[in-house]
């Protein structure tokens, strides 16, 4: 009897490291040059990884250079890995408006194109409700003082960006590009969000 005891809870506490190993889930977000925006998710508590890349458009694997001209129909977006229990999707929203300018057509700062749209790629249908949700909240407060046009659609196929696009902030940071466009992002959501950040 002792024998079968031990096996049973041998075999849930496996059962639960398992199950607790499986708890991550996608989130994927369009806001503008994803150079700005995967430092701000890197640093979230939650989040175990962030992967620049292309989605939404027509063409299969699709390269910088195709996704520059406008024509293949992809944004630059960021697949974001992160834990529910430490962070919820309704954060990651949160993070994601309060971090570009969700008002402007296909346009952040200086970027202009289809590329750089404001879109949430949704995974589950929960998340397609938050994301309208919070969407028609923003638009019924006047938060911005215009009419939020980020596109919100399901998930479509995921194309990882090229190895150089990686990690580009915390690669390059001395660069003038990350000083002046990136780093003023980073430490807007220093101020915001700090009780967010990893450590």
């Amino acid at each position: 009897m002792k024998k079968i005891i031990l096996i049973l809870f041998a075999v849930l506490a496996l059962n639960q490291a398992n199950a607790q190993g499986k708890k991550t889930e996608k989130a994927t977000f369009g806001m503008g040059c994803f150079w700005c925006t995967e430092a701000i998710f890197q640093r979230l508590k939650g989040v175990t990884s962030v992967r620049s890349g292309y989605e939404g458009g027509t063409l299969t694997n699709p390269t910088y250079e195709e996704v520059c001209t406008g024509a293949t129909g992809h944004a630059e977006v960021l697949e974001i890995t992160y834990n529910p229990m430490v962070i919820s999707y309704d954060d990651l929203l949160e993070v994601f408006w309060k971090s570009h300018d969700p008002t402007t057509l296909n346009r952040q700062g200086a970027d202009s194109g289809t590329q750089y749209r404001s879109v949430v790629f949704y995974h589950t249908p929960e998340q397609k409700q938050l994301a309208e949700k919070y969407k028609a909240e923003l638009n019924k407060t006047n938060a911005y003082g215009k009419k939020v046009v980020t596109v919100i659609e399901a998930a479509k196929p995921f194309y990882v960006a090229e190895n150089y696009h990686q990690n580009y902030f915390n690669k390059n940071g001395s660069e003038p590009y990350c000083r002046l466009v990136i780093q003023p992002k980073i430490d807007k959501l220093e101020k915001v969000f700090k009780a967010k950040l990893k450590n």
